[in-house]
């Protein structure tokens, strides 16, 4: 069970900082709410463009950097973290840069709302604006040292491994509501991780009270069954206490003893931010007692009555505190906002291309053998020879393992996946870098961009696209904007593999395609392969590249016989962006992708046969990027094409295909853009009803014929 404590029950002994560190501590704090201040008279005047203040929360910020190491520990913040920062020696010029969306802004390169932090210097991973999503980055990071404790070879290649390193994520008490908080706290007690989670509570969540928030108004009390889980609470307007506090939660991190979470009671002496007003939903007297509590005069009435300081001196290190702001803020409004040119920059990689022809080897295959092999089974090729290659790769997901409980592989065959793609991986290459994961796919692909950001390279399974949702908040918010809103200096290249698609009798929730939704989605790159050799190329491609790819893998060609192919050995790369002419023709152009190849074929083959019209067969292979080149090329040719795809007619991929072919080829055209694909319906599970729904090779015969007439 979990540990509650009090910190002055603590056996820890309750000494009184020394005067330098007091002194340093209040310097901090003044320093911090100068910026506030600076911010909120510079949001007025136009030179800051949103406004979000930390003041409050000072005492138990400062309190805790005393006891933690940038540049070795890992930090997750939230955007009440301004004094955190400076204790951790992010400058105020520097913080004040972020406000007013400067290019020279070192967490974001103007991409960012001021306070949200990330300096790669001191190992702050980039922050972002949806609450909550931090917690399972955190674990991830965390779980990055794990393995490579486990493992010695791995440290390095895990950015800066220490023994001894925490990781830190900090939250409001209302981010606590979000489901991810829960799952982050089971799997850091789960796998005993030196994680700190830091509840800097002030009671609301912008105007939503804690009491309607959380049961019973107190978060740490619904926490006491997670076991290993060491919960501290203190005052966190109380520089001793708060101090106290951290130091018992900071040691038991660094003795691996498990998790821990400092719960501080803070207050929010401003409004929630520039367009709230507190005034509309807390009284005058919540206000006054509350700043009864402001921490910076409490430190102040300690400084004085402990003899540290006088009154003098202290006001003297509060101007100076404001005078350097100022004279930053001075600085800062000097430096010019991003060039119109630099919108799109950092969306990838700037320096590893898979596009490029580094990334093309599909000309020169190193055949092992000429066995006509599955999709399943060359992905699992790739992924083996791959995990050869590079030690980084962990492998991770719902069933992925041959066995959790290691002891029964001596009797069992193992799982290795719902469709076995990775059968045989954990036996391979040890529980360390495949194993099972919890059934929640936010925590998967949370916890992968966490390694991905110190330095591992996950590649992780969603067994289903139909249940992919629960993580699209991760995947969208965060691993597709991580190298965007960080101005380049953060990456989180994750491969997420996940099966698509119908044909197989699966019903609403195991037949839906999906790839628009990310195909729309910036930063990410989309395959969706048709055969075995792509899929295996395709595969080594995402996994090599630097980016975060979304790998579709159809269910129903995984183990068809019309796409298999023979292993073209460990080197073989299909570079994204790149379609290829799976059948030539002069008459008209069939762009496609996915299972709709096939059945693009077969309706070219008849359409010859029957009506000789010879019809050329695009297969997309990639969709995001799109190769819109070899597209045209056909489409100047051929001067008629059909788009056909499984996804739903409307708003699908076909519509933007068919968009762009009218944009860049509309003088060659001599019809129409025809569509086939799928009606706008989800895909039921019965077969007459399925057969309905998804297009079959009949429907493009028929748009065929009739275009070529046209």
């Amino acid at each position: 069970m979990a540990t509650l404590e009090h910190p002055l029950d603590s056996e820890i002994e309750a000494d009184l900082p020394d005067r330098k560190t007091l002194l340093r501590w209040y310097r901090t704090m003044v320093t911090a709410r100068a910026i506030d201040d600076r911010e909120a008279m510079l949001h007025k005047q136009g030179k800051v463009f949103f406004l979000i203040a930390g003041a409050g929360h000072e005492a138990v910020q400062v309190a805790l950097a005393d006891l933690l190491r940038p540049g070795s520990d890992w930090f997750y913040f939230y955007y009440r973290d301004r004094a955190l920062a400076l204790a951790l020696g992010v400058n105020p010029m520097e913080q004040l840069l972020q406000g007013m969306g400067a290019e020279a802004d070192p967490a974001s390169g103007g991409r960012q709302m001021p306070a949200h932090f990330g300096d790669a210097r001191y190992n702050i991973v980039a922050a972002s604006s949806p609450t909550g999503t931090q917690f399972l980055n955190a674990v991830g990071t965390a779980e990055a040292g794990l393995r490579a404790t486990i493992d010695p070879e791995l440290r390095q290649d895990v950015t800066t491994f220490a023994e001894d390193e925490i990781v830190v994520c900090t939250t409001g008490d209302g981010a606590t509501s979000e489901g991810e908080f829960w799952e982050a706290l089971n799997t850091a007690c789960n796998l005993e991780l030196p994680i700190l989670f830091v509840v800097e509570d002030n009671e609301y969540a912008i105007s939503v009270p804690v009491e309607v928030q959380t049961a019973g108004g107190n978060v740490s009390r619904l926490l006491t069954g997670f076991p290993g889980l060491k919960i501290v609470e203190c005052d966190g307007t109380d520089l001793v206490e708060s101090h106290r506090a951290a130091r018992a939660a900071v040691r038991w991190c660094r003795e691996r003893k498990g998790p821990a979470l400092l719960h501080a009671h803070t207050i929010r002496p401003y409004s929630h931010s520039g367009s709230d007003d507190e005034t509309l939903y807390r009284t005058a007297a919540e206000r006054a007692r509350q700043e009864r509590r402001d921490p910076i005069a409490r430190a102040r009435r300690l400084l004085i009555e402990t003899g540290t300081a006088t009154a003098g001196e202290l006001d003297r290190i509060r101007a100076d505190a404001r005078a350097a702001v100022a004279a930053a803020a001075d600085q800062a409004l000097e430096h010019p906002q991003p060039a119109p040119e630099t919108a799109t920059k950092w969306l990838y990689s700037e320096t590893v291309d898979p596009t490029g022809p580094d990334f093309d080897t599909e000309d020169r295959p190193g055949f092992v053998d000429d066995r006509p092999l599955t999709m399943v089974d060359l992905l699992n090729r790739c992924l083996q020879s791959e995990m050869e290659r590079d030690r980084r790769i962990v492998v991770f997901g719902q069933d992925v393992a041959d066995a959790s409980r290691e002891e029964a592989l001596r009797e069992v065959k193992g799982k290795g996946g719902v469709f076995k793609v990775t059968h045989g991986l954990q036996g391979r290459f040890g529980s360390n870098r495949v194993y099972n994961s919890p059934l929640a796919e936010a925590n998967i692909v949370g916890r992968a961009i966490g390694m991905a950001a110190r330095g591992l390279k996950p590649v992780v399974e969603i067994q289903f696209v139909d249940y992919i949702w629960p993580a699209f908040m991760q995947i969208r918010n965060e691993l597709a904007t991580m190298r965007y809103r960080s101005g380049g200096r953060w990456a989180a290249p994750v491969v997420v593999r996940t099966t698509y698609g119908g044909y197989i009798k699966g019903g609403m929730y195991h037949s839906q395609t999906a790839a628009t939704l990310f195909t729309h989605t910036a930063g990410l790159r989309v395959v969706c392969p048709s055969n075995a050799l792509d899929a295996n190329g395709l595969l080594r491609t995402a996994i090599r590249c630097d980016d975060p790819v979304i790998f579709f893998e159809h269910k129903h060609l995984y183990r068809q016989v019309h796409n298999k192919g023979a292993d073209p050995g460990p080197d073989y790369m299909v570079p994204f962006g790149k379609a290829k002419v799976v059948r030539a023709g002069d008459d008209l152009t069939v762009v496609t992708y996915g299972a709709m190849v096939k059945r693009s074929l077969d309706a070219a083959r008849i359409a010859e046969d029957r009506h000789g019209i010879d019809v050329e067969v695009i297969d997309l292979r990639s969709l995001s990027p799109l190769d819109m080149n070899t597209v045209a090329d056909s489409v100047r040719r051929t001067n008629k094409v059909v788009v056909a795809y499984e996804d739903a007619l409307t708003w699908g991929v076909g519509s933007e295909v068919a968009a762009l072919i009218a944009d860049e080829c509309f003088p060659w055209l001599d019809g129409p853009v025809r569509r086939v694909a799928a009606l706008d319906t989800w895909v039921a599970f019965s077969p007459q009803l399925e057969k309905a729904i998804l297009p079959q090779a009949d429907d493009v015969l028929r748009a065929i014929v009739e275009l070529a007439a046209w």
